[in-house]
């Protein structure tokens, strides 16, 4: 039987860079130990891939990482036939019962004193911080510090982020090539969906449609259902997904088969207007906070409600910290790469503009990644 080599697998030069970064921050911080959770909720499985190679099929996984020494990775007993163990690139893995437990009594048994959790907001098995908690070592929310830590891409890190632009511009091309009048929401999904399963994602996507009326868009953002499309609609296929390398990229663009009206031809400008600032002004040693600032300017002007963020970091995890907003004062290292798309809405909320670029922070701006014009599709498209 031949056995399938993904060729972003990290090498060992890349896997001794991430440690010694995340050790630096630990020993900044003052740690003994970090947790390091992962969990099959989509986009939130890429911090235990990251430190261990590990790609989560089903339930969760944990990978403790000392100061000093060998790290170990930990995995529930009852999925050890779940996943491709063997990916694994930590020599010490455990199959407890209980993993809460397990990794309780380790690191009681080191002594361990003050312990960082990455997970510890969103994606932590409540039943195994109730194990943790009941130690009495002291547990520290170590989110946004790893988060930082693993910001800048190495080069090696880029070309797999490349490659999951391409396969996201080949799925978001191929929604708009299918395009037929009458066809439904759900149809012109599962044209991208099947080309991003045939490229090896996997379960790495998280794909949603924000649609309205006569060249209108309403603000919620949904999942496709069988409704058919009407010509006069607009539409935006919002498609994140991570190649076979496992980096997420967000990419989408505006399918309205006759246009979209006034008002949202006004937001389009806006949005317009607004990369172009995010290519000037995404440059290394800006902070997070300034490029927002500056950025949303067209949008402010024209009086628009801002209902998201301009943006996040994005790497192994689909939403990372720093957020490109307010209060950020995170400042961005060259290589840094951050999915933009600012949620925008008139006062009345009853027009709406979402759509994504992925910018990678060069010295001197940001390069967005597609390379792909932000303009208009009508469907029938067989290049951007």
């Amino acid at each position: 039987m031949s056995v399938h080599v993904n060729k972003y697998t990290p090498s060992k030069a890349e896997i001794e860079r991430r440690y010694t970064n995340i050790r630096r921050v630990m020993q900044d911080s003052g740690l003994d130990y970090l947790i390091v959770s992962g969990s099959e909720y989509t986009g939130f499985e890429g911090a235990v891939r990251y430190m261990c190679g590990f790609h989560i099929l089903h339930r969760y996984a944990y990978v403790v990482i000392p100061l000093d020494g060998d790290p170990v990775a930990v995995f529930p007993r009852e999925a050890i036939w779940v996943g491709d163990h063997g990916a694994t690139f930590i020599d010490q893995q455990e199959f407890p019962a209980h993993c809460g437990e397990w990794i309780a009594n380790y690191l009681s048994a080191k002594c361990a004193r003050k312990v960082g959790v990455y997970g510890l907001e969103y994606v932590i098995n409540v039943r195994d911080y109730s194990a943790l908690a009941k130690t009495g070592i002291e547990l520290i929310d170590f989110d946004v510090r790893f988060d930082y830590a693993r910001a800048q891409k190495s080069d090696e890190e880029m070309v797999s982020v490349r490659h999951s632009m391409e396969v996201n511009k080949a799925g978001v091309l191929s929604v708009f090539g299918a395009y037929r009048d009458w066809a439904t929401e759900a149809e012109l999904m599962g044209v991208a969906e099947n080309l991003f399963a045939a490229a090896g994602t996997a379960r790495k996507t998280m794909d949603m449609i924000c649609s309205g009326p006569n060249g209108s868009i309403r603000p919620q953002m949904v999942f496709p259902t069988r409704r058919r499309i009407q010509a006069s609609d607009a539409i935006v296929y919002g498609l994140e997904i991570a190649g076979e390398g496992g980096h997420w990229v967000e990419f989408s663009r505006v399918l309205a088969p006759q246009g979209v009206d006034a008002i949202t031809q006004e937001m389009f400008t806006a949005y317009q207007e607004f990369h172009e600032l995010v290519k000037e002004h995404m440059k290394a040693g800006t902070t997070a906070a300034e490029v927002h600032r500056i950025c949303v300017k067209p949008f402010e002007e024209r009086h628009y409600h801002l209902g998201h963020v301009s943006g996040h970091s994005i790497g192994m995890t689909m939403i990372e910290m720093p957020r490109i907003g307010e209060g950020y004062d995170f400042v961005l290292p060259e290589n840094m790469v951050c999915s933009m798309h600012p949620h925008i809405m008139t006062e009345d909320r009853k027009h709406s503009l979402y759509f994504q670029e992925t910018y990678r922070v060069g010295e001197s701006g940001g390069e967005a990644l597609s390379g792909v014009p932000i303009k208009i599709y009508h469907g029938g498209e067989a290049e951007f």
